[in-house]
């Protein structure tokens, strides 16, 4: 599921960065064991890698990191 449903018509966004965020929530999704698309946690996920991406993290990898650490603690 790609992340843009979530980015309430948010322009800062380019198609690259939306691709690499949609990578992110999926590897997220994935390692948090997250498959119920209407899951209030599955929301909480996009919210947060939208939020360090706005900050200026773009690195898939770091953005799913960090999604999924917020959301272990």
């Amino acid at each position: 599921m790609p992340i843009r449903p979530f980015l309430d018509r948010d322009d800062a966004f380019g198609p690259e960065d939306i691709a690499k965020m949609s990578a992110a929530f999926e590897a997220a999704l994935h390692k948090l064991g997250l498959v119920d698309r209407c899951d209030p946690a599955t929301m909480a996920v996009a919210k947060l890698i939208i939020e360090f991406a706005k900050v200026g993290e773009r690195d898939p990898e770091r953005l799913c990191d960090l999604a999924v650490q917020q959301l272990s603690n």
